[in-house]
C-alpha cells in the first residue's frame, strides 16, 4: 500500500520536529527516523492500531507513538493509506471531525 502524507500531517510533523529540536537536534532526527520507519510498516499491516477514537469510521485508525497519536484512513480500494494528522495525546482538546 502506499503510504500518502496529507498537508496538515506535513505541517504538524514539522512544528513537533522544531519544537524537539529546541531541546536536542540529534532527539528530533531520531524521532523523525523512527515515525517514518513506523509509518512504512503500516503497508503490511494497515490495521494493526485502533479504530480511531476521533471518527465513526472502521478505516481510519490511531496510531500511538512516543505520546502522539497519528491519525490516518486505510483506503483498501485504492490500495493507499493516507496520514490526516498528529498531535500530542496529552494537548489535546475537544477535538471533532471537524478539527481535522
Amino acid at each position: 500500500m502506499q503510504i500518502i502524507r496529507s498537508q496538515k500531517f506535513k505541517e504538524e510533523f514539522v512544528s513537533i520536529l522544531e519544537y524537539i529540536a529546541k531541546d536536542k537536534i540529534t532527539s528530533a532526527l531520531q524521532f523523525r527516523k523512527k515515525l517514518n520507519e513506523s509509518l512504512k510498516s503500516l503497508s503490511n499491516f494497515a490495521f494493526k492500531y485502533r479504530k480511531s477514537l476521533y471518527f465513526n469510521d472502521e478505516n481510519i485508525r490511531d496510531m500511538t507513538f512516543y505520546g502522539y497519536t497519528i491519525v490516518y484512513e486505510v483506503n483498501s480500494e485504492q490500495g493507499s493509506i493516507e496520514v490526516l494528522s498528529i498531535f500530542n495525546q496529552n494537548k489535546i482538546k475537544n477535538l471533532t471531525e471537524d478539527g481535522f
